[in-house]
C-alpha cells in the first residue's frame, strides 16, 4: 500500500467513526441534551490530549487554536445539533453534504487551489448520493434548521481549509494541535450548555459508556486522524471522505436498528462511495506536507506522530 493510500485509509476512519454518533446518541445518551453532548465530546478529549502531549500553544498559536477550535468544534457542534433537532435526519445530512462544495470555494480563496470541473462534479455527485441514501419522501424543511445546517457545513469547511493553510508550529505534533482545538472548542460550548440546558442530567452507566466512546474514540482519536489527514492530503480530498459518515450511519441503522435499505439507498451508497474514491485521485497539493519548518524551505521527514524531523 502506498503512503498516500495508507493516509487516506486512516483519515477515512474519522468519518466512519462519526457515522456511529447517531446510534450511540439515541441508544446510550439522555435525550434533548445536544449541547451537553457536544461538551462531553470535546472538552474531556481535549484535556486528555493536553495531558498526554504536555504542550501548550505559543505566540500566535493561542488565537489560531481558538479560531480553529471554534470553526471545527465550538461553532460546528451547536449548529450541527440545532440542525439535527430542527430537521429530519435525512434532510440534515443532505444539507451537511454540501461541505465539499464550500471547501472547493474556500480553498480557491485561501489556498490558491484553482477549482476544477472534476472537483465540482465530484462534490455534487457526493451530495446527490448522500441525498439518495438518507432523504425520505415528504421530508419537511425548516428555515432555521436549514440555515444552521448550512452554517455548520461552512464552519467545518472553513476549519478544514484554515487547518490546511496554517499547518502547525515547528516541533509540535498533530496530537497536540488536536488537543488545543478540542479544548478551545469545548470551552466555547461550556457556557452555552449550562445557560441553555441547565445543570448536567443524572447519568447512568450506559450514559457514561456512551460519553466515554464519543469523547475518546469518536472525538480524540477521530479528530487526530482527521487533522493529520488534512495536513497530508489536499483539502478537497479530505472533505470528500465526509460521505462515509452518512453511509456508515445508514449501515448501522440497518444492522443494529432494523432500518430498511432499499434499492434507491443502495444506489446512493454506490454513487457517494464512488465520489469519495474519485476525490482521492486528485494530484497531491502543491503546499504539502505542511509545517512551518517546510515553509522555510528545509527538507524534513515525519515521525510516527507527524512531527517534522530534519534529515
Amino acid at each position: 500500500m502506498s503512503r498516500k493510500a495508507a493516509t487516506v485509509a486512516l483519515t477515512a476512519l474519522a468519518p466512519i467513526s462519526w457515522g456511529s454518533t447517531y446510534f450511540v446518541t439515541t441508544e446510550f445518551l439522555p435525550p434533548d441534551r445536544p449541547l451537553f453532548t457536544g461538551l462531553m465530546r470535546a472538552l474531556p478529549a481535549g484535556l486528555l490530549l493536553l495531558a498526554l502531549t504536555r504542550r501548550l500553544p505559543q505566540g500566535a498559536w493561542w488565537w489560531k487554536s481558538a479560531v480553529l477550535g471554534a470553526l471545527n468544534i465550538g461553532a460546528f457542534f451547536p449548529l450541527l445539533f440545532l440542525a439535527a433537532y430542527r430537521l429530519p435526519g435525512g434532510v440534515a445530512a443532505v444539507v451537511a453534504s454540501v461541505g465539499p462544495l464550500f471547501v472547493v470555494g474556500l480553498a480557491a480563496l485561501f489556498l490558491g487551489d484553482k477549482p476544477t470541473v472534476k472537483a465540482l462534479l465530484t462534490a455534487i455527485a457526493a451530495a446527490f448520493g448522500v441525498s439518495l441514501v438518507v432523504l425520505k419522501a415528504g421530508a419537511a424543511l425548516d428555515a432555521v434548521g436549514v440555515t444552521a445546517g448550512l452554517l455548520s457545513a461552512l464552519s467545518m469547511s472553513a476549519g478544514t481549509v484554515f487547518t490546511k493553510r496554517w499547518g502547525r508550529p515547528e516541533g509540535v505534533g498533530a496530537l497536540a494541535l488536536t488537543g488545543w482545538q478540542l479544548t478551545a472548542g469545548g470551552l466555547i460550548i461550556l457556557p452555552m450548555a449550562f445557560l441553555l440546558e441547565g445543570a448536567p442530567p443524572a447519568l447512568t452507566g450506559y450514559n457514561l459508556a456512551g460519553y466515554a466512546y464519543l469523547a475518546f474514540g469518536n472525538t480524540a482519536v477521530s479528530y487526530f486522524l482527521w487533522f493529520r489527514g488534512i495536513e497530508r492530503l489536499s483539502a478537497s480530498s479530505v472533505t470528500l471522505l465526509g460521505p462515509l459518515s452518512p453511509i456508515t450511519a445508514a449501515v448501522i441503522g440497518w444492522a443494529a436498528l432494523g432500518q430498511a435499505l432499499g434499492p434507491v439507498q443502495l444506489l446512493g451508497m454506490v454513487i457517494a462511495f464512488g465520489a469519495t474514491l474519485a476525490g482521492q485521485l486528485n494530484p497531491p497539493a502543491k503546499n504539502q506536507p505542511f509545517s512551518e519548518t517546510e515553509k522555510k524551505g528545509q527538507e524534513v521527514s515525519m515521525d510516527l506522530e507527524g512531527r517534522p524531523v530534519r534529515r
